[in-house]
């Protein structure tokens, strides 16, 4: 072989890196994250400061994730319209507000409308993240780079989870919201120094229903919704079956998130698979693992040391299934992605109501391992759904697909 050749042979067997910018995204992931999950933590002092019950400081949960919903369904289709870059500078600027409005709130209520309005502002957000990961990609790492991204979940988990009930403790409650809204206004400010890009469609911004005429969508968003479902109801009462079931004290629930962190931060390191076999091809196999873990996790609910193990390789498949969930809606129809994302985040946000609600019974009445073992038959349901191909589909490795 010739030098050229063998130079030629060198730099296509050279995966492009990923770009710095999306470890900005991860960040703007993590401070979206962090609000999300660190009312859990601190609600027992946020209730004994308005001297209300923990369940009332929860509404303000539950206000977020209306917000998120109903902005991602009704907002984050002006993506496409002014830019996902200019919508996720004026999210993170609400989302900054919002928490200064959490940390000074005076009553309960005002903690509620708070959240709600960074409810609205994650709703954007989040679309706007997915949507600029999956265009700043490099031709062939799509995965990785939105691997990468998503890695974000993982820190708000490991360190907002922990960080915040230590915070809450030592200085105060209001500290954890203000600490919160500083990470947003950093976030902020760096990507105002970025070269990130907007790429903009003239002409009115696509309605929610319409972009569900995109051919292949409906099946990914049935997909999202049966493995978001799984997800929130099984890992919503998973706390209580450690502390109720297994007879160990509260603080165990951080060991569980712990663990779910590092296993879903580990998996960032194996997305180069999903890459080269292609996210169509891996989607109903991974959903399947995630169907496998379920039922594991049923199996052993009776260990402490083999649930945590579990809960580990759960968060593992689950790193999977998200990842391969945004890449495959995100190279749907890219003119329309914030619309198209916008949708995978109202769907998840829905989810995590269908998810806490519609499992409170079965845990209740039947226990922790019927719910991870319907958790399992809805991944079957995700599964089916991932592997529905329709005519004249483009995949995300730019290849059509026939129906069959």
């Amino acid at each position: 072989m010739s030098n050229s050749n063998q130079a030629a042979a060198l730099t296509a067997n050279v995966r492009p890196p990923i770009p710095a910018l999306a470890y900005l995204l991860t960040g703007c992931i993590a401070v979206i994250g962090s609000n999300s999950l660190v009312l859990g933590p601190i609600a027992p002092a946020v209730a004994v400061s308005f001297g209300t019950s923990v369940p009332a400081v929860m509404v303000a949960a539950a206000a977020f994730g209306l917000g998120t919903s109903a902005s991602a369904l009704f907002l984050a289709r002006y993506i496409d319209r002014l830019g996902a870059r200019r919508m996720l500078q004026g999210a993170l600027l609400l989302l900054a507000i919002a928490l200064v409005a959490s940390a000074a709130a005076p009553t309960v209520l005002m903690l509620v409308a708070a959240q709600l309005l960074a409810g609205i502002a994650a709703g954007v957000a989040m679309p706007a993240i997915y949507s600029s990961s999956a265009a700043i990609a490099p031709p062939g790492r799509e995965s990785g780079t939105i691997g990468v991204v998503l890695t974000g979940w993982t820190l708000s988990m490991v360190a907002g989870v922990s960080l915040s009930a230590v915070l809450a403790d030592l200085v105060h409650w209001r500290a954890v919201f203000a600490a919160v809204a500083l990470l947003a206004i950093l976030a902020l400010a760096s990507l105002a120094m970025t070269s990130l890009s907007d790429a903009r469609k003239t002409g009115p911004a696509p309605t929610p229903l319409a972009a569900l005429s995109i051919p292949g969508i409906v099946p990914l968003l049935i997909a999202c919704a049966a493995f978001m479902t799984a997800f929130y109801g099984v890992y919503g009462y998973l706390g209580d079956h450690l502390h109720s079931g297994l007879g160990k004290p509260v603080s165990a629930n951080g060991w569980a998130a712990l663990a779910y962190g590092i296993g879903f931060g580990a998996a960032a390191l194996l997305d180069g698979v999903i890459d080269r076999l292609g996210a169509r091809r891996v989607m109903p196999f991974a959903y399947l693992l995630v169907a496998v873990v379920y039922v594991a996790i049923a199996a052993t609910s009776n260990s402490f040391g083999l649930t945590l193990t579990m809960v580990a390789v759960w968060g593992l498949a689950n790193h999977f299934g998200l990842n391969v969930l945004v890449t495959r809606l995100s190279a749907l129809d890219p003119s329309r992605r914030g619309t198209i994302m916008g949708l995978n985040s109202a769907v998840t946000y829905l989810a995590v109501f269908v998810g806490t609600t519609g499992f409170g019974p079965l845990y209740s009445n039947f226990g922790f391992v019927v719910c991870a073992m319907v958790a399992a038959l809805l991944m079957l349901v995700a599964a089916s759904a991932a592997a529905w191909r329709q005519t004249g589909q483009i995949d995300v490795m730019g290849h059509r697909r026939s129906h069959g």
